[in-house]
């Protein structure tokens, strides 16, 4: 078995890669119809012109360098320049609005900016030209944003900046205890946090994670497929810097409402994606199944009781009848969907309801939860077919990762995985590591098998389906700083998107209800009085990135107060009193 090697820092384990691979294909896109490839020599070529262009630039060891693009080949490239020339990535979500652009260049002092197109430019743009940053690349022309600051053409720089890629991965000199990216995820305060990755936490996250692909299913010619943002820490290390390792080949999707074809034109062998995705293609599979007539259904309903019994360790000799006939007809079918060749599907960013990962495993499609966040790399653990998969359970430890769970039951995590700190923020640092562990948030026990389950979140974040973490307390206080809006808590986790319980302010209504001539108590049911809270909540909307966005609202009974109990005596709302009071009317929010 081929051993995983550890390498001092992340531009070097790429260039000793692209050595060995030389014209190898590593980057595909799909372009007029047709997937394209960059070798890996010729990757290597585009990351050391560019971060010779970098450093000519004025550029010098240590500066932030801010990135923001989908997921593409350049996203590659700029990323290792960054580093390869001495620099910190900033890599940023492409739904952040200018004012999150701002915040994020601000904190990070980011002395640089690589954007992808115009459109993403557009956002970005008033934030940078109120910002320190020196100059911005386009890896397209940015049309328009000539003449706002110095502006500099991807394609110019590389031709005008050739660069000798020995010499570049000769002159690598950082170690893994260097740091590498800022990553910035949403704090329970509302501003954004700088996570501090090390090269060596997310080196530790890939050797850990390679020695899984190894160990369970034997390491070959990895193929995996770019879904996820880079910009989030769990593509960034799985979706990206593990394929390095492995010397695999990274093919970038076109997007979800492609997703499916580009499976199967990809024919990935691991796959990198989280719970909704899942929710969203078993609704699909069972769907077309069913349309198939009664015979593929009981076909369907007999892998599902089959998997059921094997997971909860009750095989019979009675079944194998029934697994060869599925092994013959439906689930030949299922596994050509996923291009026929699927070793893992890596479910991750969010926890995932054990029904779904039944579902995959009856499929004859190896489904493993992980657990983590960006904290940490962002991998903690993993399920493993080794450690035996349970559903209930995100799986042991990564190799290298120490795990234990507090008196309080939250989970602690020590490693060269865990960040050094949050970037110009040692209070929320000081929070978040004591004596070098790293407190979670999260509630959890460990089995007798070594193996994670999560009981509980111990903070309020909010983790959608598609994994974005979002802070609720500061969706909730611009709600609240509109004249219309009294009190408010928002709702989303594990759901696609936020929706809104609001306590209009006590005086706004009876104004409203004063200048129409109506009582207070006929307001919540006028058309246009929830017309105006709506504009209220739009106004709001419109600071706010995509996945923050308040869809949908219900108004409340009453107040939250500490006599209702759903308030604590320091006046903080209390959660899960009140979901509990109107789960069925936020729920019903996302029917219809």
């Amino acid at each position: 078995m081929r051993a995983i090697e550890k390498f001092p820092n992340l531009v070097t384990m790429f260039f000793t890669r692209a050595q060995e691979k030389g014209d190898a294909p590593f980057l595909w896109r799909k372009s007029g119809g047709q997937w394209q490839s960059l070798s890996w020599a010729d990757t290597a070529r585009q990351v050391a012109s560019l971060a010779a262009a970098l450093k000519a630039q004025g550029l010098k060891p240590g500066d932030p360098v801010m990135l923001v693009s989908e997921n593409r080949p350049e996203f590659c490239i700029a990323d290792l320049a960054i580093m390869a020339a001495g620099c910190i990535t900033v890599p940023t979500y492409t739904t952040n609005t200018t004012r999150d652009h701002q915040h994020i260049l601000t904190d990070s002092g980011a002395r640089a900016v690589i954007v992808s197109t115009a459109k993403l430019a557009q956002a970005l743009m008033p934030a940078v030209v109120r910002s320190q940053a020196s100059f911005v690349i386009g890896m397209e022309p940015l049309r328009g944003a000539q003449g706002t600051c110095a502006c500099h053409l991807w394609s110019d720089l590389l031709g005008a900046h050739s660069a000798d890629v020995d010499a570049i991965a000769a002159s690598q000199t950082a170690t893994r205890n260097e740091q590498a990216c800022i990553i910035y995820t949403s704090g329970t305060g509302g501003a954004p946090r700088g996570v501090m990755q090390h090269h060596g936490a997310i080196l530790a996250n890939v050797e850990g994670a390679g020695k899984v692909v190894a160990e369970d299913f034997g390491w070959g010619d990895e193929i995996f497929l770019s879904f996820l943002p880079l910009s989030h820490a769990y593509e960034h290390s799985g979706g990206q810097f593990l394929p390095m390792l492995l010397g695999g080949q990274i093919y970038y999707a076109e997007g979800l409402e492609k997703l499916a074809s580009n499976i199967e034109e990809a024919r990935p062998t691991i796959m990198v994606v989280v719970p909704r995705l899942f929710e969203v293609l078993r609704t699909r599979i069972i769907k077309s199944i069913e349309k198939q007539g009664k015979f593929p259904t009981y076909l369907l309903g007999q892998a599902l009781r089959i998997a059921a019994k094997e997971q909860a360790g009750k095989t019979s000799i009675l079944d194998l009848p029934m697994k060869a006939l599925l092994s013959r007809t439906l689930i030949p079918k299922i596994r050509a969907r996923f291009g026929g060749r699927m070793k893992a599907l890596v479910s991750g960013g969010a926890p995932l309801n054990p029904d779904v990962g039944l579902f995959f495993d009856a499929m004859g499609l190896t489904l493993l939860q992980g657990y983590g966040q960006t904290e940490a790399g962002p991998v903690v653990s993993c399920n493993r077919p080794a450690a035996g998969i349970a559903m209930d359970t995100v799986g042991p430890p990564l190799d290298g990762v120490e795990v234990r769970i507090a008196e309080d039951g939250e989970i602690l995590v020590r490693g060269e995985l865990v960040m050094h700190g949050y970037w110009r923020n040692p209070a929320e640092t000081e929070k978040a590591l004591k004596d070098g562990w790293l407190h979670t948030g999260d509630i959890g026990e460990i089995d007798s098998r070594g193996r994670i389950r999560i009981t509980d979140r111990k903070k309020d974040l909010i983790v959608n389906d598609k994994g974005d973490n979002v802070s609720p307390q500061k969706v909730e206080g611009m709600l609240t700083l509109q004249s219309e809006i009294g009190q408010a808590m928002v709702h989303g986790d594990r759901r696609p998107y936020l929706v809104g319980l609001i306590v209009p302010d006590a005086d706004w209504t009876r104004e409203w209800a004063t200048e129409r001539g109506i009582m207070v108590e006929a307001a919540t049911s006028d058309p246009a009085y929830q017309a105006a809270l709506r504009v209220a909540v739009d106004r709001v909307n419109d600071d706010l990135s995509v996945i923050e966005r308040v869809r949908r609202f219900i108004l409340a009974d009453e107040a939250f107060t500490i006599e209702n109990e759903e308030m604590t005596p320091s006046m903080k709302i209390r959660r899960h009193v009140i979901r509990k009071r109107y789960a069925d009317r936020l729920d019903a929010l996302y029917k219809g």
